[in-house]
């Protein structure tokens, strides 16, 4: 059993796109240009980092399916991951899968824009913003003194009229 602390080595191939849409494992759909993989043993949504060994790129995926089941291979990207760590010409690339989930995910804060800050306890407004759809209903409903319903008035069906027959002639 592999732990969590170990770095595997082994083959790593990807999904065609022609499969996207296919549902995985973990009852996912698979789409291209998500971050995913398939492994054997890490439990699902499981970060993973997978590293090209022969060019040094690297990627962080999510585990959402099972498999690789074909020997010597221990992981299937999405195809996005294969392309951001540089296998679609080889198919087939030597990779470490080591576990993510404490990576977070660098960004750089931008010191010239503020988000507003909103009160949300403030209680002083008289009248709500948006009234609720009952009120709107209300608002929308016609002032005749007509049965309701709940989609305006209810008309009453009457038959059509028919011809009287004609006296003394027979078909």
């Amino acid at each position: 059993m592999l732990r969590a602390q170990d770095v595997e080595r082994g083959k790593a191939t990807y999904y065609s796109k022609s499969i996207t849409g296919a549902l995985t494992s973990s009852g996912e759909r698979l789409h291209h240009d998500s971050l995913t993989c398939a492994h054997r043993t890490y439990p699902f949504g499981t970060m993973l980092k997978v590293t090209n060994l022969k060019n040094g790129k690297s990627v962080v995926v999510r585990v959402t399916d099972r498999g690789p089941f074909a020997r010597g291979r221990i992981i299937d990207l999405s195809w996005r991951a294969a392309k951001e760590i540089g296998i679609l010409t080889q198919g087939v690339a030597m990779v470490t899968v080591e576990r993510a989930d404490a990576i977070v995910v660098p960004f750089k804060p931008s010191d010239d824009k503020r988000l507003l800050e909103i009160d949300f306890e403030q209680t002083d407004l008289k009248q709500p913003v948006r009234p609720s759809w009952r009120e709107m209903l209300e608002m929308h409903r016609p002032a005749s003194g007509g049965k309701k319903s709940g989609h305006g008035t209810q008309r009453k069906r009457t038959a059509p009229a028919r011809k009287p027959a004609a006296a003394g002639k027979r078909e």
